[in-house]
């Protein structure tokens, strides 16, 4: 393993910082948020055009995915570029998602609602699947059905938005009654496909945590810096220190351990399960983490909605469930081991 960025990825991160920095600022990410779709599809396109959108190595991926936990914009990057690329064997034009969840929302290969119906050689769904990522806006939704996969028109399916802690991360439920759909795979391999989709997904979701606990610390350093008290800025205080401190020993052991997963993506496929679980639990926590560390060292101004900190905050909070939280990437690395998992 190199441990270090290529000309190539460095050159990758500062096209990708330089553009979010632009278009992505906190109130850009306001207004996007609130607007009808919830997308950027000017900044997408910007990214496509910047060649953001698809790289053979993970590690490229993961780097884009960093500097987007950086400025939480709002494009479909984790359902298109990663989870649709991924199932589809490429990146789709326009954008689209995979749906797999049923209301329980277990982050697993078997817990798809939608059922698949076949008359001749033209199939058709029936059901639903809820947690959609950006499922309001796909033009393509590759839907979990049984123990296959099906390639569906967005267009053909009724949506409707999911209320959500996180609003720079919309989420659908998406209804399927007869609706036409495609075979993407030969039939039962729907599972090692999606499988395998799921952990890259988990690994660039680990490395958009690294980045959002990397601004979390940025934004808090810049705040104990300016604000004084007892004519002292907040940064002279030693328990102030002690907290930003636990906060850069989370960044970057998060930070290696995501970039280690992505590695192992492109270059040690077959670790590539294990490596994903500990990236997801580790990195998820440590966001987790530093949001809350930097909410409470802004003081009383990080619980207003002017001050930019909440949107963070909320994202460490959804990423930490998204895909599965600790618990559950915890106890899959155990059962993969052959350690005993406790009983529920």
């Amino acid at each position: 393993m190199h441990f270090g960025f290529t000309d190539a990825q460095q050159t990758l991160r500062e096209s990708a910082r330089d553009l979010l920095a632009k278009a992505a600022s906190p109130a850009d990410v306001r207004r996007v948020m609130d607007s009808e779709t919830g997308i950027d599809r000017e900044l997408w396109r910007a990214m496509a055009g910047r060649g953001l959108l698809e790289r053979s190595d993970f590690v490229e991926v993961a780097i884009v995915a960093e500097e987007l936990g950086v400025t939480l914009a709002c494009v479909p990057f984790l359902s298109t570029a990663v989870l649709a690329a991924a199932v589809l064997g490429g990146l789709p034009p326009g954008t689209a998602t995979v749906a797999f969840l049923d209301d329980r929302g277990r982050w697993d290969v078997a817990g798809a609602g939608a059922r698949p119906s076949r008359s001749g050689h033209a199939w058709s769904l029936d059901g639903h699947a809820s947690y959609v990522l950006d499922g309001m806006v796909a033009d393509v939704v590759v839907v979990a059905a049984g123990s296959s996969l099906f390639v569906v028109d967005g267009s053909r399916l009724t949506r409707a938005p999911l209320a959500t802690v996180d609003r720079t991360r919309p989420l659908a439920r998406v209804e399927l009654t007869a609706t036409p759909a495609r075979l993407l795979n030969a039939e039962g391999d729907g599972p090692a496909v999606l499988g395998r989709a799921l952990d890259l997904a988990a690994v660039a979701l680990a490395a958009e945590a690294v980045g959002g606990a990397q601004r979390c610390l940025d934004m808090t350093l810049a705040h104990v810096r300016s604000r004084t008290q007892f004519g002292r800025p907040l940064g002279a205080f030693q328990a102030v220190q002690h907290a930003l401190a636990d906060m850069v020993v989370d960044v970057e052991s998060a930070r290696a351990t995501a970039y280690a997963a992505a590695w192992a993506a492109t270059a040690a496929p077959d670790g590539l399960a294990a490596a994903a679980s500990v990236a997801k639990a580790c990195c998820s926590e440590a966001f987790a983490r530093a949001a809350a560390a930097a909410l409470h060292l802004h003081g009383a101004l990080g619980f207003t909605w002017d001050h930019d900190v909440h949107l963070w905050f909320k994202r460490a909070r959804s990423s930490r469930l998204l895909l599965g939280d600790p618990a559950f990437h915890r106890e899959r690395l155990a059962g993969s081991i052959g350690l005993p998992l406790p009983r529920r």
